[in-house]
């Protein structure tokens, strides 16, 4: 096998990912002078903030003017199950106002109140209407803003490139390896300073939301530096994707639907959310559930539709009634808006108006009018709480250099996120990434590139372009994800966790040997082969941090362990790799709160 040959580019902040995490860390970087390259797997406007449409979460108190950002620490951290970082979530809640505002200063243009304040809605978990938004786009329109304002900040942008390890001196991080997906060429970017933006571990499951970049490379590329890993066993399974088409199965329909009004129903046309209402937010003096329910706040005008407790406790109710017999043809439950008609005068053209990327994409890919029909939906893997541990300040993660933001992060979101928490995650934490990135960058401008490190990767990467022999990795992932998404699922049990880990044992070995046919100019199963390994971390660590939480908590349901576990209550799941190279989990206490925010929690129940 020959020395691949490696096009070099030097930085002093890389980043590695183009969503919304990654553009914010990028502008906040360049606003310093810093030289600033970003990697990102596809194109710009790709990224899977675009399926982020319901709203972005921020305590503007612009429709309900009690709502404030200790209301807001207080419903991430009770959303969260108490295993959030709790300095991360003061943060995101003391400043997620003031990055929509910058957002909106830099062109974002916001749905409005009667009185040309930015409109919030109401979304599950939130105890106000805290989620501003644009229509149903509002993830597209925060990308469309971002890259307008990064293209001129002198960013440079490499665009459908793939980065295969990340490259270390001494401890410390010195750049990264990677190659352009159109023509399989070698790059090194030298860098100090690499802040990891890089999304979720949806690919891991046969149903997601998710698109094909989301592999899990971040987080794998982390781990492999020595990173750690925490609370991998919470991924969320958004209540509603699309069930029909198959073709479209998993694709996102937003939280937003049942905001704006609209309500679950089974196949007996039974509001079926009723059925299953934790005491914490029972209205206990109420006669009628369906009239009399709502949170308990200590404030009775606070009321919400059951359709919008948290993502974890409806999607588990979805699958009840799948599962008892009463779902939808396809497999689903029915998520209905157009009973509005009933209450609303121009029902229809107020959902087209509020929904309109819902009210195309189902006249479109399903031939459903929702304005007139219900949808037929169902749960579908969508975002994972866990990722790599960073510090609640800077975002740096336990390797020196390595910051991470965004969905690939741990923290903010214990055990459980909060609708619309995701895009002001985004915007709150890349902000404080690229500024301590640069930080670092200038403090530490020195760093030597391994060559020997550069060479193992690419040979490595080029390995199964030179097999003749070995299974094909599209089988391979398609069998991952067909194990994941029945053994390590919605609902989880200690046996099927066991045989997941010993079958991810196996497919391991047959990645480690996969064989793809041509070369690597324009080839989707080289690609797909590289991305194994990644897939490999991601779903070990998932199953193997499953098993060591005998409880049931936020997205982690086992039905061996149904109730939540006092001995559990107070620890995240770390997963780093041993000197064997094999995977280990071990259980770290949180540390306290500080008073001042401990009695936020109690002031607000």
């Amino acid at each position: 096998m020959g020395t691949p040959e490696c096009i070099t580019h030097e930085h002093e902040v890389l980043i590695i990912g183009a969503g919304g995490a990654g553009l914010r860390a990028a502008i906040e970087a360049a606003s310093t002078g810093a030289n600033v390259g970003v990697v990102c797997k596809s194109l710009l406007g790709k990224a899977h903030t675009v399926m982020a449409e319901g709203g972005i979460a921020a305590s503007m108190g612009n429709v309900d003017d009690r709502d404030n950002w200790r209301v807001h620490f207080s419903d991430t951290m009770r959303g969260g199950q108490y295993l959030n970082n709790w300095r991360m979530a003061q943060l995101h809640a003391q400043q997620a106002a003031d990055r929509v505002r910058e957002i909106e200063s830099w062109g974002a243009l916001f749905d409005r109140t009667r009185e040309g304040k930015i409109l919030q809605r109401n979304f599950g978990g939130h105890k106000y209407p805290r989620l501003a938004h644009v229509g149903d786009r509002t993830g597209l329109e925060m990308i469309r803003t971002l890259q307008d304002h990064g293209i001129h900040q002198g960013i440079k942008f490499y665009m459908e490139y793939t980065v295969l390890e990340l490259l270390m001196d001494g401890g410390k991080i010195a750049g990264a390896v990677g190659y352009d997906r159109e023509k399989g060429r070698f790059h090194v970017w030298k860098a100090p300073a690499i802040v990891m933006a890089t999304g979720g571990i949806g690919r891991a499951y046969k149903i997601t939301s998710n698109s094909w970049e989301y592999t899990g490379d971040g987080h794998a590329l982390a781990y492999r530096s020595g990173a750690e890993l925490k609370d991998m066993e919470f991924v969320q399974f958004h209540p509603t994707g699309m069930v029909w088409p198959p073709s479209v199965r998993g694709i996102l329909v937003t939280e937003g639907v049942r905001g704006e009004g609209g309500v679950l129903r089974n196949s007996e046309g039974r509001r079926f959310m009723f059925d299953d209402i934790p005491d914490l937010y029972k209205d206990q003096t109420a006669t009628d559930p369906e009239e009399g329910w709502r949170y308990v706040t200590g404030d009775k005008e606070a009321q919400r539709p059951p359709e919008l407790l948290t993502r974890d406790h409806v999607a588990r109710c979805i699958v009840r009634e799948i599962k008892e017999g009463r779902g939808s043809p396809h497999g689903g439950v029915y998520l209905d808006i157009a009973w509005i008609k009933e209450k609303m005068p121009k029902a229809e053209a107020h959902i087209q108006k509020k929904l309109p990327s819902m009210y195309h994409q189902f006249k479109q890919l399903a031939g459903v009018d929702i304005t007139k029909d219900a949808m037929e939906v169902g749960p579908t893997t969508h975002y994972a709480m866990g990722g790599i541990n960073v510090d609640g300040e800077t975002q740096m993660s336990t390797v020196p250099g390595l910051f991470a933001c965004g969905e690939c992060a741990a923290g903010l979101h214990g055990a459980n996120r909060l609708g619309g928490n995701s895009l002001s995650d985004l915007v709150v934490f890349g902000k404080l990434a690229g500024e301590h990135a640069v930080e670092w960058a200038r403090a530490n401008p020195s760093s030597t590139v391994d060559e020997g490190q550069v060479q193992d990767a690419c040979r490595g990467a080029l390995e199964p372009l030179e097999r003749t022999t070995g299974e094909s990795p599209y089988e391979i992932q398609s069998t991952l994800q067909e194990m994941m998404q029945e053994k390590v699922g919605i609902v989880r049990t200690e046996s099927e966790m066991a045989e997941a880990v010993e079958a991810i044992s196996s497919l391991k070995a047959k990645a480690s040997n996969s064989s793809v046919p041509g070369n690597i100019e324009y080839n989707p199963g080289w690609h797909t082969a590289v991305d194994l390994p990644n897939l490999m971390v991601v779903s070990e660590a998932v199953a193997r941090c499953g098993m060591d939480r005998k409880e049931s908590r936020g997205a982690h349901f086992r039905e061996d362990y149904p109730a939540k576990e006092e001995s559990h209550a107070h620890h995240n799941t770390i997963v780093t790799l041993g000197s064997d190279g094999e995977m280990r989990v071990e259980r770290r206490v949180i540390p306290d709160m500080p008073e001042e925010l401990t009695s936020i929690i109690k002031e607000m129940g």
